[in-house]
């Protein structure tokens, strides 16, 4: 084998090996970057709809927390098929593990129960737990 054919050898390699860490690296599943920016924007909007006259301000706050980690985790790339799930999968990522789960239990008893009575002090606290918990993975 002569210079040129060694040198043009080496090059289709190198260009073969570029391109499938390429290909490796665009397909890989894992924990993608979050935008930030959009959910702090997200994270304030919720917060500012918590009005301590109104309940049902405290149910539509907690639901929209809860729904918005929910999004995080699917963009992280997180596995499962529930936001239940999704948070066993991630439990390694908390901080609270049990502050998340309350709030995530009460989001569950907002939704799925017709006369649940939520307090602006418990919705308070349930949305300090969504905060943590999308500052544990990124989000905010």
């Amino acid at each position: 084998m002569d210079s040129t054919a060694l040198l043009i050898f080496i090059v289709g390699v190198l260009i073969v090996g570029i391109l499938l860490v390429a290909v490796i690296m665009l397909t890989k599943k894992g924990a993608s970057p979050l935008d930030v920016d959009k959910y702090r924007l997200r994270w304030l909007a919720i917060e500012k709809q918590l009005i301590r006259e109104e309940q049902s301000s405290a149910h539509l706050a907690v639901l929209n927390a809860d729904k918005l980690l929910d999004q995080a985790l699917k963009e992280r790339g997180v596995k499962g098929e529930t936001m239940g799930e999704r948070m066993k999968a991630a439990k390694d990522s908390w901080s609270n593990a049990n502050g998340v789960w309350t709030a995530h239990k009460l989001r569950n008893q907002i939704a799925h129960e017709s006369d649940v009575q939520v307090s602006y002090d418990d919705a308070r606290r349930a949305l300090a737990s969504f905060k943590q918990a999308l500052k544990d993975i990124g989000a905010i």
